[in-house]
């Protein structure tokens, strides 16, 4: 099948093409918007004090491949069971399987920052800054690091974080434009009537010699 010839398919069922995309994005509208709740996304920055070595509570601001290993192990520890377990607890919850964590650090700083993704925007906040208080304790007591020290307290977002409804419904219209497509195409390929004069020759290796014109009654 030529350009071509699925151009003159797409236009022959315009119907279907613009029928089908839009039904697909006002049905994951709906549901983006009845079923899905929102989400809020609570955020934290934390120093990290090293230890250096031979001079016990001093900072080596000179070795930063140090400085980052010991960030990646603080960003480590703040997703590991300890200090999860040990906030849900802090904070008198059974688990804290209903928010999302992510940790993230620079390449040649000691700042990491805390996000924390849940249903409501004041509970993620204080989950955050629990956690940022509960990895700051286990560093000191497994001696990672000296402190771990909040820079910007975690505040309740006041718009939500997710989910994101306009790229839900954007999917869900390029999904129905290309199921359109894909069915014109598919109702073509099964449709094995003669439609034409080029499509005679070719089935029957005959030349077509004349044309006999549809005649209505009374003429």
């Amino acid at each position: 099948m030529t350009l071509l010839e699925l151009f003159q398919l797409i236009k022959k069922h315009v119907l279907l093409v613009i029928v089908l995309p839009v039904a697909c994005a006002i049905a994951m509208g709906a549901a983006s918007i009845f079923m899905m709740e929102d989400t809020y996304t609570a955020q934290t920055s934390m120093y990290i004090l090293a230890r250096a070595a031979g001079n016990e509570g001093a900072t080596n601001y000179n070795d930063l491949s140090a400085s980052q290993m010991i960030a990646n192990d603080v960003a480590r520890l703040l997703q590991s069971d300890v200090v999860v377990k040990g906030t849900a607890q802090e904070l008198g919850m059974k688990s804290l399987a209903a928010y999302k964590i992510s940790v993230s650090s620079e390449t040649t700083s000691r700042v990491i920052t805390l996000s924390v993704t849940g249903p409501d925007a004041t509970s993620a906040a204080r989950v955050a800054n629990a956690m940022a208080s509960t990895v700051s304790d286990v560093a000191r007591e497994v001696q990672m690091a000296e402190s771990v020290n909040v820079i910007d307290v975690a505040e309740p977002p006041a718009a939500p974080s997710g989910p994101n409804r306009v790229l839900y419904v954007a999917v869900a219209f390029l999904a129905g434009l290309f199921a359109a497509v894909a069915a014109i195409v598919l109702m073509d390929m099964l449709n094995t009537r003669v439609r034409n004069a080029e499509e005679a020759e070719e089935l029957l290796g005959i030349p077509v010699i004349g044309w006999i014109p549809t005649m209505k009654a009374g003429e």
